[in-house]
């Protein structure tokens, strides 16, 4: 006999072992291991409080639980960096989430940016109508970060100074050179500001784009920071880069062996 909402005792029991034992997000090799049951069997259970509107379905064998205040299943998600860290993992939140997290810029980003060691074919998923921008980096990359509680989960998300660094790395992480500039200047002026913590990443990411970019924008926003500058200088790499590669470059400074738009010489 069934009971409120479409589910009899034995699933209402069940559902509620599941839910009560889980945190954020329910896969079905959980539901299997609280129900003691076999994959396929909890799968099928799981896939039944979906179309009956307990749950609603992320992924493939990922899901997550309804508010009961909802009236429908079609829901939004809840926390999109927990969905990143159980999607992704291992990973991190980074770009411009993560400026926006530290406090580095005010604009408002719809997109989360996730750094990730895995090889993901679809690198701007939509997921449940939130955008995701996903970057694969190296196992040996995954540094630089701080855990954060989210409700009861703990998710990774970059520091200030592993940010400012993905974002030299990869100006559109930040929505290009522009944006990356002013986080950089919003750093610069900050509490949070540690040179020789960012250096010493860049030196182990080993990237000499990093270095090009961080010198000859230390340059125009902190020239007081000679010694950085300095360090920056002795770091060059042979061979020119772009200052961002998203957009035409026709200024080469030699100084800093980097390929400039033109409005970026003229301003210096």
């Amino acid at each position: 006999m069934e009971d409120i909402l479409g589910l009899g005792k034995g699933d209402r029991k069940r559902l509620s072992a599941v839910l009560r034992e889980t945190k954020g997000t329910i896969t079905v090799r959980e539901a299997a291991e609280i129900l003691k049951v076999p994959r396929f069997d909890a799968a099928k259970m799981l896939s039944r409080w979906t179309k009956r509107g307990w749950l609603s379905r992320v992924r493939r064998g990922l899901y997550i639980r309804v508010p009961l205040e909802s009236r429908t299943a079609d829901i939004p998600l809840e926390d999109p960096w927990v969905i990143a860290d159980r999607l992704f993992s291992p990973c991190y939140i980074g770009g411009w989430t993560a400026a926006e997290y530290w406090g580095l810029t005010e604009q408002i980003f719809r997109t989360v940016v996730v750094m990730t060691s895995r090889q993901v074919r679809d690198r701007t998923p939509i997921i449940k109508g939130t955008n995701f921008l996903i970057r694969t980096i190296s196992q040996k990359a995954l540094f630089g970060t701080k855990p954060v509680w989210r409700g009861q989960i703990k998710v990774s998300v970059s520091d200030p100074e592993r940010t400012i660094l993905d974002m030299l790395d990869a100006p559109k992480l930040a929505g290009g050179i522009r944006p990356t500039a002013d986080i950089l200047s919003n750093y610069l002026k900050s509490e949070k500001m540690n040179l020789e913590l960012l250096i010493s990443y860049a030196e182990r990411l080993g990237n000499g784009a990093v270095f090009k970019r961080l010198g000859f924008l230390l340059e125009r926003l902190a020239p007081e920071q000679k010694g950085f500058i300095k360090k920056c200088r002795t770091m060059l790499t042979k061979g020119n880069a772009k200052l961002d590669p998203a957009l035409k470059a026709e200024q080469l400074v030699t100084r800093w062996r980097l390929w400039v738009p033109e409005s970026w010489a003229k301003e210096g």
